[in-house]
């Protein structure tokens, strides 16, 4: 994936943030956020550029219950995976977790490899689902839909599953380069009658489409013997 993933942290145990923030930013893979209660929670959801890949979430808040919320949310359209993070771990309250639309249910206290585990178990799921969402340069990338929506101009472009297919491996490599028989081997499958010359009429079809000097490309790049998505480019547009 590239870049680390924005993660909210709601908890009102300052120590249990704080130990939190750290440990989810060691390795460059996650983008921690905190917010003591849920108002403060809701503000920064609510803010204009806010994009979160997952929020931790608390049962038990100063100021209401973490069920709720997180039930509150789903109502609101937000589909990205709400891991709960609570003390009472009896079945009843279990159930409750993930009948208010909670994603996963971890016990406090928890081992940090666990939850990591069952975080990026959740990001995986999400992130092969009807509801993900991928920003690349000035684009919002929906894999299901087939779409780039770029805002700024009010534009759409529409792929085809083959277009859609390529953005989304390459985005999840993470910004490494992908050889070109590999990417053609996981967007075709090991099919002898398709050569690399089918992949490179793609790659130009897709430049045409996103790039805003198709002949100098920044999102898209060819690199290391394949392809290269860059989806933190300049989002400045022609």
């Amino acid at each position: 994936m590239s870049g680390p993933r924005p993660i909210l942290i709601v908890d009102d145990d300052a120590a249990l943030r704080a130990t939190l923030m750290e440990q989810l930013a060691i390795d460059g893979e996650f983008a921690p956020a905190e917010a003591g209660d849920i108002a403060e929670a809701e503000r920064i959801l609510g803010e204009d550029n806010a994009r979160f890949d997952a929020v931790l979430l608390d049962l038990g808040l100063p100021d209401g219950d973490g069920r709720e919320f997180c039930a509150q949310l789903r109502r609101q359209g937000i589909r990205l995976p709400i891991l709960m993070l609570t003390g009472a771990d009896a079945e009843a309250d279990i159930v409750k977790g993930l009948d208010s639309g909670a994603n996963d249910y971890i016990a406090k206290p928890f081992r940090l490899n666990e939850l990591l585990a069952r975080l990026r178990a959740q990001l995986r799921v999400f992130d092969n689902s009807e509801d993900a969402v991928f920003v690349i340069g000035p684009y919002t990338f929906r894999p299901s839909a087939k779409l780039l929506l770029e805002q700024a101009r009010n534009r759409k472009i529409r792929l085809t599953e083959k277009e859609a297919a390529i953005l989304k491996f390459l985005y999840r490599a993470g910004g490494k380069p992908v050889a070109r028989q590999v990417l053609l081997n996981e967007v075709w499958g090991y099919n002898a009658a398709v050569t690399t010359h089918t992949l490179e009429t793609h790659i130009y079809r897709l430049r045409q489409k996103i790039e805003p000097d198709p002949a100098s490309a920044r999102l898209l790049l060819t690199e290391g013997g394949g392809y290269r998505l860059d989806p933190m480019a300049s989002m400045v547009a022609a």
